[in-house]
């Protein structure tokens, strides 16, 4: 089933038992985002929540943890609740091979509905803003879709970005913007700047669930998130038209914010408490100056909690992660298996492959890190034989212990680029990247003694089958 907007998905959730609304009253700090908080400490069938009666707002609707469980993933992609995670990463990776799936051009898009411009484009008006973390530098807007054009090729859809950025609200008419360097929208900025331009933008505010799917997906950068989503979703994307930008957005969102990133204007942003478990610092960072606010009637306002994982931003990043990592990969070497990139959005990788020769899967492990994402993200890689499932841990555990000789498997190269945001990074965007090849040695990498491993017996998938036959029986 494909969604045209949060709407419909939440009425889903609410049929599945995946929305648990809560209508007694709450303050809006900090109650919105530590029960977001603990939504992520419950288990892997948290539910999304919806409030309608928050202090100190009149008509305020907020809906927490919309993609913040496995089980609600699976219904964004119109899958059954209770599809495993490799089954929806597996199923991620097929529709994946759909794209492009063009967009649909729909008139009369809901935002339209109510309009305020110039002087009454007032954000305080129409969002129910509140802080994530208390040691937040401000308000933040977390879970919007960006869409900018490429000043020098505005008329190639394919170069359209469509991205997740953290936005402060620094004033009734003004956000700050944390472009990561790695990410297509500094590219536009870059270009814009040079040219002595502002960069025109909309920002669409409470999207159906696949659009914040791929908006923070690597993809190359003439690739179109729009026809991704049409891929995942089996169905063209929606979409309209922002009036003053051009910007193509989404058809269904509940609030469009457009106007543009002020050419070479820089204030200070942050700190913000990120996905990474770690507050990042205050840094000058462009500013968006808000011309024109269009909204639904009653807009639902979504958000979504981030510090130390797991939250809702794990399950929304991680599968949009692996597949992109998997189908790089494949490309060049067709005996990667799997791609584990679940944690911290790809800080941290996983890769189970076949090996040609000796040394391969470091060759393996050292393409990740060069991927676009890899540049910006990928700093520690175990590689595992492709008979071992990199999402079972234990099983990657048990390669790790009985398979790597530190001396030779564990590979560390300085210097390298990794994303402003990384908290390891020293100085800031700059890391060493290990490799860990926790593989089985093969000709002419002769070391250890592996030539007589045990083997799962014959019968033991039959009986795997049969005793969980027994147990759902019970």
């Amino acid at each position: 089933m494909a969604y045209d907007d949060l709407r419909s998905f939440l009425h889903t959730l609410r049929q599945e038992g995946q929305l648990l609304a809560i209508h007694d009253e709450v303050l809006p700090e900090p109650d919105l985002a530590a029960a977001a908080n603990a939504a992520g400490r419950i288990g892997e069938g948290a539910p999304a929540l919806y409030f309608d009666h928050v202090k100190g707002f009149r008509d305020a609707r907020i809906a927490m943890n919309v993609h913040g469980s496995w089980r609600n993933h699976a219904l964004a992609l119109g899958l059954p609740a209770a599809t495993p995670v490799r089954e929806q990463i597996e199923e991620f990776a097929r529709r994946w091979d759909a794209f492009p799936v063009a967009p649909e051009w729909r008139a009369d898009p809901p935002w339209r509905e109510n309009t305020l411009e110039g002087a009454e484009a007032d954000l305080f008006g129409v969002l129910p803003l509140f802080r994530l973390n208390d040691g937040d530098g401000g308000f933040y807007i977390d879970k919007a879709a960006v869409v900018s054009r490429d000043p020098r090729d505005p008329d190639d859809f394919g170069k359209q970005n469509v991205g997740t950025y953290r936005l402060q609200v620094l004033g009734p008419d003004r956000l700050a913007i944390q472009p990561v360097p790695m990410h297509d929208l500094a590219r536009h900025l870059h270009t814009a700047e040079r040219l002595g331009a502002d960069l025109p933008l909309a920002i669409a505010l409470g999207n159906d669930p696949v659009i914040a799917m791929v908006a923070g997906m690597p993809m190359a950068y003439d690739r179109s998130e729009y026809e991704m989503a049409g891929a995942l979703r089996g169905a063209p994307a929606p979409l309209a038209t922002a009036p003053l930008t051009g910007c193509d957005v989404p058809w269904g969102s509940e609030v469009v914010i457009e106007g543009a990133i002020e050419s070479r204007t820089r204030q200070i942003e942050g700190p913000f408490g990120e996905f990474t478990g770690h507050y990042s610092g205050g840094r000058r960072m462009p500013v968006i100056r808000v011309d024109r606010v269009s909204f639904r009637t009653h807009p639902i306002f979504e958000s979504l909690y981030l510090g130390t994982p797991w939250t809702e931003v794990d399950y929304l990043v991680g599968p949009n992660t692996c597949v992109p990592l998997l189908k790089q990969l494949r490309a060049e070497f067709p005996e990667v298996q799997a791609v584990n990139a679940l944690y911290t959005h790809g800080l941290a990788v996983i890769i189970s492959t076949a090996k040609r020769y000796g040394g391969f899967a470091k060759a393996v492990a050292l393409r990740a890190m060069t991927t676009p994402h890899g540049l910006g993200y990928v700093s520690q890689v175990i590689v595992v034989d492709e008979d071992i499932d990199p999402f079972d841990l234990p099983q990657v555990m048990w390669a790790m212990s009985c398979k790597v000789n530190p001396v030779d498997d564990v590979v560390v190269i300085p210097n390298l680029s990794v994303m402003e945001l990384a908290p390891a990074a020293s100085p800031v965007g700059i890391t060493s990247k290990m490799i860990i090849d926790a593989t089985t040695p093969v000709p002419p990498d002769d070391r250890g003694n592996f030539s007589t491993p045990v083997r799962d017996l014959p019968e033991t998938g039959q009986w795997t089958a049969r005793l969980r036959s027994l147990l759902a029986a019970r």
